[in-house]
């Protein structure tokens, strides 16, 4: 639940359009919410708004559209030095805030609020390239092994999560968010619901499928809280899973395995589906760009660059190599 009650107007009126119109998810208007809070503290001190020192305890209530108005991209660029030099705030959380930044001043200058969008030029800071860390087919065949041979009444549940993150590329909020209904048996296909509430078609495999099924034979049928009971994972309160235990469950899986939890999480098991899928299964880009869920094929790109073997081969191979 967002906390929106200390907002100035315009502030929940451009939430209430990015939830409505835009159709964000709620974690991005929540997101939205966090970073245009802060920007907006740090506004108020910079321009000398308010008398008080503390950023974190500024009241952005009674902040109007005339002060507003006032703001330039000085301002912004000055904020955003602020966060670099405060928080050491990496680029891809710096490109984060300032798209935020951009999209609400392009709604207040479309709505008529504010006369001029000081962040019209506002460059997204330069993101170095990084290449996404993923576990090896080993030790993706070593975390399920570990998971399936355990004697734990929970087993069946949390090896079909394992084996669907590692399988699909799942996200964590896709994989929470599942329900029965939304796997079609007969076709052997999973919808989900991913960023910016579109919806994507994931084929399972023979593996999915088989995890799926043995867990749902054990799955609580009676008990189970209202407005859960078709959710696909169950947690111990049998309501449906929430990110935090699915985190924790992956956690405790990969030290039972041996593997480095500083290095891998739920999201590097999302990276290493989409690695193996590329390195052993010959995809196409633009497949891999829509099963993931991808915008931009742009982001898909990361992955074919980071099978260093392929191109040692590519190399080798080359036939002028033993001239």
């Amino acid at each position: 639940m967002i906390n929106t009650e200390r907002n100035p107007e315009f502030l929940n009126s451009f939430l209430d359009y990015t939830a409505t119109i835009l159709n964000k998810s709620p974690n991005t208007v929540k997101e939205y919410n966090y970073d245009l809070n802060r920007f907006l503290r740090y506004i108020m001190f910079h321009l000398g708004i308010t008398k008080e020192k503390n950023i974190d305890q500024i009241d952005i209530h009674d902040l109007t559209l005339d002060e507003m108005n006032k703001i330039t991209l000085d301002d912004i660029h000055s904020y955003l030095f602020y966060l670099t030099n405060t928080f050491q705030s990496k680029p891809a959380t710096r490109a984060r805030k300032a798209a935020s930044i951009r999209v609400f001043f392009k709604y207040l200058t479309q709505k008529g609020l504010i006369s001029q969008n000081p962040a019209m030029n506002l460059e997204t800071p330069k993101l170095g390239k990084r290449m996404p860390k993923y576990l090896s087919l080993d030790d993706s065949k070593k975390l399920l092994a570990v998971a399936d041979s355990e004697d734990d009444r929970n087993k069946e549940r949390d090896y079909a999560i394992l084996t669907l993150f590692l399988n699909c590329g799942i996200r964590l909020s896709e994989l929470v968010g599942i329900n029965i209904k939304d796997i079609d048996f007969s076709e052997n296909k999973l919808n989900v619901i991913g960023k910016g509430n579109k919806e994507r078609t994931i084929y399972l495999n023979k593996a999915c499928i088989n995890a799926i099924n043995s867990y749902l034979s054990v799955r609580p049928k009676t008990g189970i809280k209202k407005g859960s009971e078709d959710a696909l994972f169950l947690s111990e309160r049998l309501e449906r899973i929430s990110n935090r235990t699915v985190q924790h469950i992956v956690k405790q899986e990969l030290l039972k395995a041996g593997l480095d939890t500083n290095k891998y999480s739920v999201h590097k098991l999302r990276h290493t589906a989409a690695t193996l899928m590329y390195k052993y299964g010959n995809v196409d880009i633009r497949a891999l760009q829509e099963l993931l869920g991808h915008e931009s094929i742009s982001t898909t790109e990361i992955y074919t660059h980071v099978d260093n073997e392929q191109i040692r081969n590519a190399v080798e191979d080359n036939p002028l190599a033993d001239l």
